[in-house]
């Protein structure tokens, strides 16, 4: 049993903190997964969000730059129809009517087409209703389904006449070089463009404006119109139309992401342009049946729509930049663009949104990987901490448990672990330092009382108490003739021989030698260790002795060798038994009358001529179990009282000794 174990923990006050401790191991485990949780942790979740700041960033700015361009190319558009139509203003043959002149202004009408690649078409209303129009069939096609245009139409030219005998439509076909390729004429012309808002509006803002979106008469597609009044007959009015399908499709080819979308929402907060062709189309059929004055689409579309709609409403439209906002609880953020040039599209807002995810989602997504690689190494790194101090415990350990075995007198030279730790290897050098050290010493000093000692706890000097004990006392007949007849190297080899054999018989009989006195030993029972059967196994064990000496001197006989003629004697009884001495060296002994009696009856074996002799108290006890020879009463040496005296002749029934 551990001894650590065996004694108090302390004062009971502190008895709770005392008694607890776990092993190196977890201490270690703590200490160092502790320490790896508290640096990486921090580590890992300041690298997670500045690395979703540094995404958040990037994509707020792709937004911005995307803003920026869709912007620049928003107002390209509608920049090159203003720059159209404010130089048709200025240009002498614009004021007369569209019959006269003709080869100049469709000169003019046909470079502005050939150049700007997002007009639909541009044109001159007169006030008295008479217009002539350039439009590109090539980039709309719904022109040539409308127009029936021969094959190989990429531009038409309509002048619409009100004067008599010419009153009439003429429309002219050319090719993609400018020439004419074919002309028709339709004298049930209706079309005035009096009627039309664009014109109505320049007359009556008498300056330049913006009309739309608004569904257009001949192809029913969706536009949105400049128009200035000529400098010179502010009655004479140049339009161009731009398609507003064309813008939807410049949103969609400048989207940040797959599911980013573009708007275009006018002064009045009607969505006229959306990238999407499909919300387009229903912009289209909306504002056909239910005219301008309406919604221009169902917020269903798109969901985006109203929480966009309500944000412009918020910031008056006026303010531009990154906004964030939620659709359905999902994060989104926007790019809001005012758009304004020129006194024109006064209102309107360009907005690129974007799900939040879109932008920081991949980040997102790397971050996670790189936060669940950052873990698994962590989690290494606690399993090679968990390891790590498993391999340092083991070694204290084994250390530990050889210190246990030291504390036992257990001196098997068994090798001690080595440790990558030098701290250990030094504790380890000491502790085998230690224990072939007090190995030695053992020699010196039965280990069997040491540790019996021990465990009775009577190690105090001066710590002595009255017991009863049996006491063994042997001599060896004529040791001192012996002595003269052999070498001193002879004799201390047969001597060792000798108190090897006594020694562990008895041990085997639970008693304790306590002291060799030259070619003598005194052994002793019921102390240190309380044996209730001290007298039997001392009675036991002088047989023991004897039967095994006698076969030793039968192996010396044959060996050559001296035999080794001993003489026994026992007596139980009270005596003083502890530990006395100096501070420095101590002794364990039994102090005594009774001491005294078991030396005395060891010499009367001369008188008596017998091998084993007890006293009277020893055979009382235990009669039943062994056989005596009575010898009758005799005085020992330096005593006043006789002492009766028995032979312990065997066991009784034929019992054998111990083995």
């Amino acid at each position: 049993m551990d001894q650590d174990e065996s004694r108090p923990s302390g004062p009971t006050s502190n008895s709770g903190l005392a008694s607890w401790s776990k092993p190196l191991r977890v201490h270690l485990s703590v200490v160092i997964v502790g320490l790896l949780i508290c640096i990486s942790a921090p580590l890992m979740w300041m690298a997670y969000e500045q690395g979703r700041a540094t995404a958040l960033a990037s994509g707020e700015s792709q937004m911005r730059q995307l803003g920026l361009r869709v912007v620049e190319n928003y107002k390209s558009v509608f920049g090159d129809g203003y720059s159209a139509v404010a130089t048709a203003s200025v240009l002498p043959q614009m004021l007369s009517p569209p019959s006269q002149d003709f080869d100049a202004k469709s000169e003019y009408l046909l470079k502005v087409l050939q150049s700007g690649n997002y007009i639909d078409g541009i044109y001159s209303g007169y006030p008295d209703g008479s217009f002539i129009q350039a439009v590109n069939v090539a980039a709309n096609p719904a022109w040539s389904k409308a127009l029936s245009a021969p094959k190989g139409t990429a531009f038409a030219i309509r002048t619409l006449t009100k004067e008599p005998p010419a009153a009439g439509t003429v429309w002219h076909f050319l090719g993609a070089n400018g020439v004419e390729i074919a002309k028709r004429e339709d004298r049930d012309e209706t079309y005035d463009p009096r009627t039309r808002p664009w014109y109505q509006a320049a007359i009556e803002t008498k300056g330049q404006v913006s009309v739309g979106p608004y569904v257009t008469a001949t192809t029913k597609s969706l536009s949105l119109t400049l128009a200035v009044p000529l400098s010179k007959n502010p009655e004479i009015v140049a339009g161009v139309d731009v398609l507003l399908q064309t813008v939807s499709r410049l949103l969609n080819k400048e989207a940040i992401s797959e599911n980013a979308r573009g708007y275009v929402f006018d002064g009045r907060g009607r969505l006229i342009v959306h990238s999407d062709a499909s919300v387009m189309a229903n912009i289209l059929d909306t504002l056909s049946h239910n005219g301008t004055d309406g919604a221009s689409v169902s917020d269903d579309m798109d969901p985006a729509i109203a929480p966009i709609r309500a944000l412009l409403r918020d910031r008056d439209g006026a303010a531009g930049g990154i906004v964030p906002f939620t659709v359905g609880g999902k994060p989104f953020i926007a790019q809001v663009s005012p758009v304004e040039f020129s006194g024109l599209l006064k209102g309107n807002a360009v907005v690129i949104a974007a799900p939040l995810d879109d932008l920081v989602g991949p980040t997102d997504r790397l971050l996670a990987k790189n936060l669940l690689t950052a873990v698994a190494f962590v989690a290494a790194g606690i399993v090679a901490a968990i390891v790590l101090a498993q391999l340092i415990s083991k070694s204290l350990f084994a250390l530990a448990d050889e210190a246990r075995r030291i504390g036992d007198l257990k001196f098997e030279d068994r090798r001690l672990p080595h440790s990558w730790i030098a701290e250990i290897n030094v504790l380890a050098r000491a502790l085998g330092a230690a224990r072939n050290t007090i190995a030695t010493f053992s020699l010196y000093v039965p280990r069997e009382l040491v540790r019996r000692i021990v465990s009775s706890g009577q190690t105090a000097i001066g710590s002595a108490d009255r017991q009863d004990v049996t006491v063994l006392f042997t001599d060896i007949k004529d040791f001192t003739t012996i002595s003269e007849k052999h070498s001193p190297e002879d004799l201390v080899e047969l001597l060792s021989d000798y108190f090897e054999l006594l020694n562990e018989t008895v041990e085997r009989h639970s008693g304790t030698i306590v002291q060799y006195l030259g070619d003598s030993i005194f052994g002793m029972w019921n102390a240190p260790t309380r044996d209730e059967h001290h007298v039997e196994n001392a009675c036991q064990c002088a047989l023991a002795m004897k039967e095994a000496i006698d076969n030793l001197n039968a192996a010396s006989r044959r060996s050559g060798r001296p035999e080794l003629i001993t003489r026994f004697g026992l007596h139980t009884g009270p005596a003083v038994v502890g530990s006395v001495g100096a501070r420095n060296r101590r002794q364990y002994t039994a102090m005594g009358d009774t001491v005294n009696v078991g030396s005395r009856l060891e010499g009367m074996n001369k008188e008596f001529g017998t091998s084993i002799l007890v006293s009277e108290a020893v055979q009382s006890k235990v009669s039943a179990l062994f056989e005596f020879r009575a010898l009758g009463n005799a005085r020992a040496k330096g005593r006043a009282e006789e002492i009766e005296v028995f032979e312990l002749v065997t066991n009784c029934c034929g019992r054998d000794a111990k083995s």
